[in-house]
Formats: structure tokens, C-alpha cells, sequence
């Protein structure tokens, strides 16, 4: 269920959801502290007072079945001390349950290999610091202590976690390096998709061509912002969307999606202070595919 804040209220949250919807305040609360209630795509407390122009987003699937059971899996773990841990997440991976799907994602493997992951989010997203997009392959962080999930959030926000992207798009990119900055937003036709609006948030991707093929460019991508889709919107934008993106690109896909690819993160570990800096190879489909241009 969807609901977009039509004006401004002094409701809390959880009261303007137990008014607005069909659930109880009750289990309201509870799909709040557990993940299943987002705003604007973001975990908020109870207490939040909703905005005109929020879009909120229940998972409806909560009162049917919570259950989400530790699943064993094949973690490419590139990292880990006590306090986190890296994960090269191959495409095709859901980060975490919901709509419905509480098996076979990050989250379940995560459960199976420690019992130690931080649970700020609930215990749908335990350890879940950001994520990226189920066919998007690659980097992404995991909080194992409340207290590591808090400063990596707050680095997230502050924009001191630097990532980088490989994409290959379709077209020939005429110009070496450019900057898309162009607001974002939840798609009012299409709650599935995002789109470029004027009352969209502020989302700035930096680019620069790696190599030019017939018909294509492989290209690095850093977000100076962390929107829902942005790299895809933004290509989309610009006119040279992500090869087989099944959302963003017109042309016919296969079942492996966008050739997206975590490439890359640097940061300061936010207990030791120690700079770390990791990078993953593309998936095979990705890189293959790439040599045969």
C-alpha cells in the first residue's frame, strides 16, 4: 500500500497511519520498529510527524506472515571485522524480505552466518545499513553493532563514504565526463518507477567514460547523493540509459537486469579510523558480454 501526504498534519506518524488505513495503531507500531513502514524510502520512527508530499509505503504482506528464518547461502564476504562487514552481492540477490518474499535474500543469509548484525532497522533489515537494487551487483556495507550502524548511517548521510559504479549504457556517450544534477522522485503513474521532477529531492551523479564501443560506453558513476534508482533515472535522463535495465531502458532485456556494478567503496572505518578501500570484479554476464563489443 502506497499513500502520499496530501497536506500538512500535527499527527504522529503512527497515529496518521491507524487513522488513514485499515491497521491497528498496534500493528502499526510494530511494522515500524520492524522495517515494513517507509517514508520517502527512508526507516522513521513513530513520532514522525508526515509532510504534504510524503509517500509512504506499508508492506501489507506483514500481517500475513513475519517469519523471516535464517537461510544458508554463499556469502562473498570481502571484508569483516567485529564491528562490520563487507558483501559482493551478485545480481539477482534481494537485500531484504518484503512484498510478500521472505526467503532467499541477503538478510536470510546474513541471519545463517551470525547471530551479530546490528537490528536498529527490525528484524527485517537486521545489519541493512543502505542497499542497492536486487539486478544491481556488487559493494554494499553491513553493520554488525548498533553503534557501527549508527556512525555508518550518519557517514551515508554526510556523504564521506565514497562509491563507485560501472555501468555500461547504451549509446555513445559524446562528452568524457559530465555531472547529471536533476531531482528525483517517486513516479505518481508508476509507484514502481522514479523520475526526473522539479519537486523531486536533490540527487547529483558524477560520471566519466571509461571506453567507447559501437553502440555503447562503459562508464564510472559516483553518487554524491543516494536516491532510489538514481544512477538508472539519471541515464535514463540524459538519454543513454543502463544496457538491459527492464525499467529504464525501452529495448528488450534478459532475466539478469541492468548492467549495474558496485564497483568500488573507500571510507573511514567509523570505530578504528582505519581508511578502507575495496573493489569487486563485474559479474561474468557483465564482463563477458563487455568483451565481446
Amino acid at each position: 500500500m502506497k499513500i502520499e501526504v496530501k497536506e500538512n498534519n500535527n499527527d504522529r506518524l503512527d497515529k496518521y497511519l491507524s487513522l488513514n488505513t485499515e491497521f491497528s495503531r498496534a500493528l502499526i507500531t510494530k511494522m515500524l520498529d520492524d522495517g515494513f513502514i517507509l517514508v520517502n524510502d527512508e526507516i522513521k520512527k513513530g513520532s514522525y510527524k508526515p509532510k504534504m508530499g510524503d509517500e509512504i509505503e506499508l508492506d501489507e504482506s506483514f500481517k500475513i506472515d513475519t517469519d523471516i528464518l535464517p537461510e544458508k547461502m554463499d556469502l562473498n564476504i570481502v571484508y569483516e571485522d567485529d564491528y562490520l562487514m563487507v558483501i559482493n552481492k551478485p545480481s539477482g540477490l534481494v537485500v531484504h524480505p518484503g512484498s510478500g518474499n521472505y526467503s532467499h535474500t541477503l538478510v536470510n543469509g546474513l541471519m545463517y552466518y551470525t547471530k551479530n548484525l546490528s537490528d536498529i532497522n527490525g528484524s527485517s533489515r537486521v545489519g541493512i545499513v543502505h542497499r542497492i537494487d536486487k539486478d544491481t551487483s556488487g559493494l554494499m556495507l553491513v553493520a554488525k553493532t548498533n553503534k557501527a550502524h549508527e556512525l555508518l548511517a550518519d557517514m551515508f548521510k554526510e556523504h564521506s563514504i565514497k562509491r563507485t559504479y560501472i555501468a555500461l549504457l547504451d549509446g555513445e556517450l559524446p562528452y568524457d565526463k559530465a555531472t547529471i544534477d536533476a531531482p528525483i522522485k517517486r513516479d505518481s503513474n508508476n509507484f514502481n518507477k522514479m523520475g526526473v521532477f522539479k519537486d523531486g529531492k536533490k540527487a547529483i551523479t558524477h560520471l566519466k567514460v571509461l571506453k567507447r564501443y559501437k553502440g555503447y560506453t562503459l562508464v564510472s558513476l559516483n553518487l554524491e547523493t543516494g536516491r532510489t534508482h538514481q544512477i538508472r533515472v539519471h541515464m535514463k535522463y540524459i538519454g543513454f540509459p543502463i544496457y538491459n535495465d527492464p525499467v529504464y531502458n525501452t529495448k528488450d532485456t534478459t532475466e539478469f537486469g541492468q548492467f549495474l556494478h558496485s564497483w568500488k567503496v573507500e571510507f573511514t572505518h567509523p570505530i578504528t579510523n582505519e581508511h578502507l578501500e575495496f573493489t569487486a570484479e563485474m559479474p561474468k554476464e557483465m564482463s563477458d558480454f563487455i568483451a565481446s563489443l
